[in-house]
């Protein structure tokens, strides 16, 4: 009875202990500017893995030796992962900035000017060469408080939702 208590207690220590990869993305049809605005979450760490892998070099998100280069790498690596379709028609995305919050970083993103999203089509690979297990979790928006929502991964990248 013993070795159960000890294996369950093991399984349980594994299971918390366990890193588990993870960004959330939330994409946002705004009528008034008619675009697509995108807030998407990362943690800083993981991104500071795959950002040195992409750039071989070591990155430090929270202290750059020079943040204008840092702020180049990340709009690189953001823009090359993320890909949006509203209608069956690309958009171009523009990095607009981010900011730290605890553990994870939010950065924010606009497309170009779009017609009202019928559906949208979204390609998340952020991480996915870094971590095996990564998941990117999308959630849609559109006229709505409701999302619709996408949970994409390695073989299952791409997503699209009809309205």
């Amino acid at each position: 009875m013993q070795h159960l208590y000890i294996s369950v207690i093991s399984w349980a220590l594994m299971a918390v202990l366990h890193p588990f990869f993870i960004s959330l993305t939330e994409v946002r049809f705004n009528p008034s500017s008619k675009k697509m605005e995108i807030a998407q979450k990362i943690f800083w760490d993981d991104l500071e893995v795959a950002l040195g892998e992409n750039f071989n070099e070591k990155v430090d998100f929270l202290n750059p030796r020079d943040k204008a280069k840092l702020d180049r790498q990340v709009k690189e690596y953001l823009l090359k992962h993320n890909q949006i379709w509203v209608n069956s028609k690309p958009l171009t995305l523009t990095l607009l900035g981010y900011e730290v919050e605890e553990d994870a970083a939010w950065f924010y993103l606009e497309s170009s000017a779009t017609e009202v999203p019928k559906s949208v089509e979204v390609q998340n690979t952020i991480l996915l060469d870094d971590f095996d297990g990564q998941q990117n979790i999308v959630h849609v928006y559109n006229q709505s408080k409701s999302p619709r929502s996408l949970l994409l991964s390695e073989g299952n990248e791409k997503g699209k939702i009809e309205f």
